[in-house]
């Protein structure tokens, strides 16, 4: 099982006790802009889902990790490593924090800290993207205060109640290597 820890807050691998959480985020219709959501997943999917969990990202192509505050405290959010290209070494990172008063609370800064250090120095990634729609600039300053720069933006992108949304396109390369 993997679990990075930090300062406040740890990620580690799903558990099948996570179906609740999972279940309350994929439905959390106010979040389906954020995590490309468009239909609702039942218990019995997001069962499925758990069930395979397990998967090695090399062989899933993503990596979902809770984050959780202490050991005995409940996921309040979770990070994604998808697109998972290991021939070309990059991937697609993704958060969500669900509760808006778990929100600036420096937790996303921290998760995303730890899975930019997994990707780099465990994974030995090249480089690490991110998808942000335009109007979300608390997103942007987030991927922005790692380093992550803003390399485009593609117009309408995303359809969202009617209305076409730009969506930008973050970068963050590793130099290290």
């Amino acid at each position: 099982m993997i679990t990075l820890k930090g300062d406040t807050i740890y990620l580690r691998a799903l558990e099948p006790n996570d179906l609740e959480f999972v279940y309350a985020m994929e439905n959390d219709q106010s979040i389906w802009e954020v995590s490309n959501t468009q239909t609702p997943y039942s218990r019995f999917l997001v069962k499925q889902y758990l069930e395979n969990a397990h998967q090695d990202i090399y062989e899933a192509k993503q990596l979902r990790l809770a984050i959780c505050q202490d050991q005995d405290f409940p996921a309040i959010g979770l990070i994604d490593l998808f697109d998972f290209d290991p021939k070309n070494n990059r991937a697609g990172v993704g958060i969500v924090i669900q509760a808006l008063e778990n929100r600036k609370q420096n937790w996303g800064s921290e998760a995303l800290e730890l899975l930019i250090d997994y990707a780099f120095y465990n994974l030995n990634l090249h480089q690490l993207y991110a998808n942000i729609a335009t109007e979300n600039t608390a997103s942007m300053a987030l991927f922005t205060k790692f380093g992550f720069q803003k390399i485009g933006v593609k117009k309408e992108w995303t359809l969202v109640n009617g209305i076409y949304k730009d969506e930008a396109v973050f970068q963050l390369i590793n130099n290290q290597l």
